[in-house]
């Protein structure tokens, strides 16, 4: 088999996992909220609020998207579909992976490609093992709901899928753009969940790999390698983010205190003697925040 008819087959069999799966999960989400954080998620979803620590603007924007289709009742829906939507998606990313892993221990022939029976264990090696993972309790459970697991799961299935593809063309130029994605999606996850941090060690794994790959690592070579993943991991979560979510909050603090002007999350401010412009005063008036001006002190 060519390698253009084995990608072709690879596409079919990739879109045949996430038909099959989408079905699934929108034939079987909630209805409305289910009875733990969902409901949380929703509302603060469908109005942009701060939902409980550490919280999770990302998955907010997006659920926010998907609530424009539906209003009221409507918007858990929506916002239930959206999880569907994810969930499918990771399985679509998951069989690609699956098939990439299937591809590198079958051995191609001496043209360099492969035969028909090895295509069809191997494409349908990604089609069971995705679907398997489709249909399993848990993941299932997480698919059909308003909750950050699906989108996270999303963001770890196609995070280790563009490390695949760094794999494949690490050699070549601009091959560290896959990495520069990985890193944007990364980042993005952290909206949403920590969960695709636990990716990184995997991560770490395959980079030292690729760098090796006639030669095999010895034990301590892999404890090592493992030591740097779970390095990276702890220096992230323990260090870089706190030191980031520092940095952001001290933004605000030093841009009223240089300028001089009242800050929005202070109920009130006391106007400044001999300002020549007009103050803010921010009242909190039933849960809303209310501005009105005041005259300059003269």
């Amino acid at each position: 088999m060519t390698d253009k008819k084995f990608r072709k087959w690879n596409l079919i069999g990739a879109l045949v996992a996430f038909v099959v799966s989408a079905v699934v999960y929108l034939c079987t989400i909630e209805p409305s909220a289910s009875f733990w954080d969902c409901g949380e998620f929703i509302a603060s979803s469908y109005k942009l609020e701060v939902g409980h620590p550490p919280g999770n603007p990302t998955f907010q924007l997006f659920a926010r998207l998907f609530t424009f289709f539906g209003e009221g009742e409507g918007a858990a829906v929506a916002v239930n579909a959206m999880s569907a939507l994810c969930s499918a998606l990771t399985i679509f990313f998951l069989y690609l992976t699956i098939v990439w892993f299937a591809g590198r221990l079958v051995r191609r022939c001496d043209d360099g490609e492969y035969t028909e029976g090895q295509a069809i264990a191997i494409i349908g090696s990604g089609l069971v093992g995705a679907l398997v993972y489709c249909f399993s309790d848990t993941f299932w459970f997480s698919a059909v709901e308003g909750e950050v697991y699906a989108m996270s799961s999303l963001f770890t299935a196609m995070v280790f899928w563009a490390m695949t593809r760094w794999y494949d063309v690490a050699k070549e130029p601009h091959a560290n753009r896959w990495i520069v994605l990985i890193a944007f999606l990364m980042g993005l996850s952290i909206g949403v969940h920590l969960l695709n941090l636990l990716a990184i060690p995997a991560l770490v794994f395959m980079f030292y790999y690729c760098q090796r790959e006639d030669q095999p690592f010895k034990f301590w070579e892999l404890v090592k390698i493992f030591a740097v993943g779970v390095a990276i991991l702890a220096l992230i979560l323990f260090r870089r983010q706190r030191h980031t979510l520092t940095s952001s909050s001290s933004i605000p603090l030093a841009f009223r205190t240089t300028v001089a002007q009242p800050s929005l999350f202070w109920p009130c401010w006391p106007p400044v003697s001999g300002a020549s412009s007009p103050l803010l005063r921010v009242r909190k008036c039933s849960g809303i925040l209310r501005c009105s001006a005041l005259p300059a002190s003269s």
